[in-house]
């Protein structure tokens, strides 16, 4: 997976049922980005933009997308940021990396909801 990757991104309302490979579908609408994993493995990758979540950074030209995608309940377990429209992959994250992170996720919607 250390082979260079780059991505295009298409800005739609909603997103299409044949996702074409390497395209990061972006829909303000809903508030998603879509797209195929990047490991090639052909699994759907949702990423729901919001303060406590994904946040997504158009440039006028390329886009960028935070923080990492963990893709840990797929089977390819593969880790990736997305920064202008290439992929930077990431080493595989630990069980109980894991589950810190999904613990820590809670506390942060929470802590948004607050805000």
């Amino acid at each position: 997976m250390a082979h260079e990757i780059v991505l295009s991104h298409e800005f739609v309302e909603f997103i299409p049922n044949e996702l074409k490979e390497r395209t990061l579908y972006i829909s303000y609408t809903y508030c998603t980005v879509l797209h195929k994993c990047c490991c090639g493995c052909g699994r759907e990758v949702v990423t729901p933009l919001s303060p406590a979540g994904w946040k997504l950074i158009f440039d006028g030209k390329t886009v960028s997308l935070y923080p990492s995608i963990g893709n840990w309940n797929l089977p390819c377990q593969s880790h990736y940021s997305i920064t202008n429209n290439r992929v930077v992959w990431a080493p595989k994250w630990t069980q109980k990396q894991n589950a810190n992170d999904r613990a820590r996720e809670p506390r942060i919607k929470k802590q948004y909801k607050k805000g």
